[in-house]
């Protein structure tokens, strides 16, 4: 009895597991864009993140037209993403802590191209230093406002 119930649980979580399938780009864009504005700076940041496995992967490939697009949309979704932020100033940390880290990696794969190709990635680079640089004025602007009202 207590084998099958044992089997029973398993097959379930089974199920559970394969039916959570993860999302395609597409699906998390048309997503973001229906979304809640809570919801969005997440979304964005997981699209920048697809966006940078797939430009690391067609630049391995030799498909440099098709990886730019992806490294614009890289940038435009972490813009996106810190708008949103921004606008329910929720998530700055977490926002800027991820774009540091896909700004990294885009480092690293620039790093790999050659001297031709590196020119967007090392512009898309500067936008996203300028998504960090305006998410950190937001946060030590909100702590200052902070500690200024309790004087």
């Amino acid at each position: 009895m207590r084998h099958l119930a044992y089997s029973v649980l398993l097959l379930v979580v089974v199920t559970v597991c394969g039916a959570a399938k993860e999302e395609t780009l597409d699906e998390l864009k048309a997503r973001f864009e229906t979304a809640h504005l809570e919801d969005r700076p997440e979304l964005g940041i997981r699209i920048a993140r697809a966006q940078l496995r797939n430009a690391d992967q067609l630049y391995s490939n030799g498909n440099v037209e098709q990886a730019r697009a992806a490294v614009d949309d890289i940038v435009n979704y972490a813009e996106k993403a810190r708008d949103a932020a921004t606008q329910r100033n929720k998530r700055l940390k977490d926002v800027e802590i991820d774009v540091r880290k896909i700004a990294d990696k885009l480092r690293d794969i620039k790093r790999t191209l050659a001297f031709e190709d590196q020119p967007p990635v090392e512009q898309a680079i500067r936008r996203l230093e300028d998504v960090r640089t305006s998410l950190l004025q937001e946060m030590f602007a909100k702590d200052k406002v902070k500690k200024d009202q309790k004087k």
